[in-house]
């Protein structure tokens, strides 16, 4: 008999078991919320790309559980799997944390380390998935139920704990602490990957305690052999045999009467299961689509306070705490209280709905935040914007457009980019001062692209020089700088960590990013070694900014001016759409698995687990196809997912309808007292069977 807990029923085991799962919680949600990002800005992905790898390891996590059950249950036994699987795992992020160092190998040595890693930590979190809680239940005894239960609830709590606590810190470490002159992201992996020792260790210690139970055979593969014989059978004998009320009862010449009855009661849930995919493709893109979609968005709390965007998927796991005991004994309740029938299945068609609704709110959202986004230019133009330093008001012109009809004043700011067409990949210009003087100019320029015609005066009258522009927005959601020196000799600013050198003659620094901030005491040195402070204001999230460099009374002024707007869509408007998602979860996941497990026979929960958990994986899987093969812009994507989601609710609403609710229990002790009639039955025949030989001999010997 295992120690208890202060004299409870509660096995001493438990403790090293909940904190394992903390700690292997924190280590995976701490790893995965960086993903998103570390495909793009550290790997250089598109946003596609990153979104379908994200996607595919998402799901292969959901895949590989199979796997780690199969291997528990046939083989090792929970106890040795989760080692060995954990192990696996640590070394997974140990890899990809290596892979997160930039000055090992190059960027192919990079991606191979990335995906390698993330390969075993696929096995390693899914392998152990099905084992750690049920391992957590065998320490129970059997009477032990209500102590069982509790404990269940503990679990849970230590696992939305575990995911709240990651996300929150994990971006810190990777946006606040720099290393290698960039994102420590190597830190923000090494930090999960640390934590996955703790859980390992701590399993380790817990050795002696742990009450363990041996390989007892795997029920789903028992589950798989049953249909493969029924449908081999049926194929080989429907000719010739008479026909069978359902198809799974040919296989009943070698598997018994009560696993075939059971297998049938499972497909009847499994059935259900086959819409639950979209609801997954929905849900599991927080950490992804909703990610970029906080990118540029305004992160900004105050002057003091800014969240990171990967921090926001901390919401969902802070909301599941407060939304369970909500919904259990508020909203429920009252539902009752008001006369409707609220069955499971309807609870998950209501899940569907909000989750749908999730999506419909970060569509009005994602149709607001484009509205700061320059998109490029389509093939055969370029996008143009005009700076006018020349003292004087200009006109330009481009020839064969009606675009640039007002003059543009001296420092004005540019409204905006126009779309200019290029003629055999030439701009041709025309451009004319208000008080004398003009020029013509045809520069070579990349359709697609965007630039900036900077004029300014010189020996001979005005010139222009074209500069390249940057219009796409930093993908971690913070400024982009650049300065334009208009002086005769060379200026060197500092802001921040950035140090912009230019030389004279009005030249153009490339674009660096800096955080997000007031700028109000920035020094400027020039090469003569005059100081001067700059106030270049606000630097805000998603902008691009120009800021060029005047001499007024002795001073150097900067003048700042806004290539692409900052983002204006405040990322508050993000919690609505959470508040529906993880709605949507409390109804759809919760109730799901609650409703498999009351219809489920007691030795095949364990084979709707596997269903359930593969609903996930498929899910994860729509997203990596519609990602990488729709191309639709990203409101549109969406409005389509939302819009599949109703249509799959109509679906599963109509399927729900004519399931018919049973009992387990009452079909398990059913088939004991048929059990035990048969063996009465038998009994007496076996006795009406002495008696008869026993009259039999009677009369012989007489």
């Amino acid at each position: 008999m295992g120690k208890k807990i202060f004299g409870t029923n509660y096995p001493v085991s438990i403790c090293f078991i909940v904190v394992n799962e903390f700690c292997e919680r924190f280590s995976y949600y701490g790893m995965k919320a960086l993903l998103t990002l570390y495909f793009l800005t550290y790997l250089k992905w598109d946003k596609d790309l990153s979104t379908a790898v994200y996607h595919a390891f998402s799901g292969l996590c959901y895949f590989t559980p199979i796997l780690g059950a199969f291997i528990a249950d046939s083989w090792l036994g929970k106890y040795k799997t989760i080692i060995y699987l954990s192990i696996v795992y640590v070394i997974g992020h140990v890899v990809k944390s290596v892979g997160a160092i930039p000055t090992v190998g190059s960027t192919e040595l990079h991606i191979a380390l990335s995906m390698s890693g993330l390969i075993l930590i696929a096995l390693g979190t899914g392998g152990i998935k099905p084992c750690v809680a049920a391992f957590g239940g065998d320490q129970f005894d059997e009477e032990h139920t209500t102590e069982r239960q509790k404990f269940f609830s503990i679990f849970y709590m230590s696992i939305n704990a575990g995911s709240f606590l990651s996300t929150i810190i994990t971006p810190i470490l990777r946006g606040d602490v720099k290393c290698f002159g960039g994102d420590c992201y190597a830190l923000a992996f090494g930090v999960p990957a640390a934590l996955m020792v703790v859980a390992l260790v701590v399993f380790i210690a817990g050795s002696s305690l742990y009450k363990r139970t041996p390989p007892q055979g795997n029920v789903l593969w028992e589950v798989c052999n049953c249909i493969g014989f029924a449908l081999k059978n049926r194929w080989n004998k429907s000719k010739h045999d008479p026909p069978k009320k359902h198809w799974l009862d040919w296989a009943e010449e070698k598997y018994s009467m009560r696993l075939i009855q059971e297998i049938k009661m499972v497909l009847r849930v499994l059935v259900l299961y086959i819409p639950l995919p979209m609801f997954w493709a929905l849900f599991d893109q927080q950490g992804s689509r909703w990610t970029l979609q906080a990118t540029r968005m305004n992160l900004a709390f105050g002057n003091s306070f800014a969240i990171k965007p990967d921090q926001m998927q901390m919401l969902n796991a802070l909301l599941i705490l407060v939304f369970v005991p909500i919904f259990d004994l508020i909203i429920y309740p009252l539902v009752r209280l008001c006369g409707l029938k609220i069955t499971p299945l309807r609870k998950m068609a209501m899940g569907m709905v909000f989750a749908a609704l999730a999506f419909g709110a970060a569509t009005l959202v994602e149709v607001n935040v484009v509205k700061t986004v320059v998109n490029p230019a389509p093939a055969g133009k370029c996008l143009l914007q005009v700076v006018n330093l020349a003292k004087d008001d200009v006109s330009l012109k481009a020839p064969g457009t009606d675009l640039f009809l007002q003059s543009i004043k001296y420092l004005e700011d540019p409204p905006g980019y126009e779309t200019v067409p290029l003629s055999n990949g030439e701009l041709n210009l025309e451009v004319t001062v208000v008080n004398g003087g003009n020029f013509s100019a045809t520069q070579k320029v990349e359709e697609k692209k965007a630039y900036s015609v900077i004029i300014y005066p010189d020996a001979t009258g005005i010139t222009y020089t074209l500069v390249e522009d940057h219009i796409t927005k930093n993908e971690e959601g913070n400024p982009l700088l650049r300065f334009l020196n208009t002086q005769p000799e060379a200026l060197n600013v500092t802001v921040g960590d950035n140090n912009f050198y230019m030389s004279s003659g009005y030249n153009v620094t490339h674009n660096k990013t800096v955080q997000r901030g007031e700028y109000t005491d920035v020094t400027c040195i020039s090469n003569s070694g005059k100081t001067s402070k700059l106030n270049l204001g606000l630097l805000d999230f998603g902008a691009c900014y120009t800021v060029i460099l005047t001499e007024e009374a002795g001073k150097i002024v900067p003048h700042k001016i806004e290539d692409v707007k900052a983002n204006n869509v405040h990322i508050a408007y993000q919690i609505p759409q959470y508040i529906l998602i993880t709605a949507g979860e409390v109804m759809f996941s919760i109730t799901g698995l609650e409703f498999s497990y009351s219809q489920a026979p007691a030795n095949m929960k364990s084979v709707l687990q596997a269903g359930w958990l593969l609903t996930v994986a498929f899910g994860n899987v729509i997203v990596l196809i519609v990602a990488e093969g729709a191309g639709l812009e990203q409101w549109i994507e969406f409005l389509l997912f939302a819009c599949l989601l109703l249509g799959v609710c109509i679906i599963f609403s109509v399927m729900a309808h004519f399931y018919t609710y049973v009992d387990p229990e009452e079909m398990e002790k059913l088939y004991l007292e048929n059990s035990v009639r048969e063996e009465d039955d038998s009994d007496f025949k076996k006795k009406n069977n002495e008696i008869e030989l026993n009259k039999t001999g009677k009369s012989t010997k007489m």
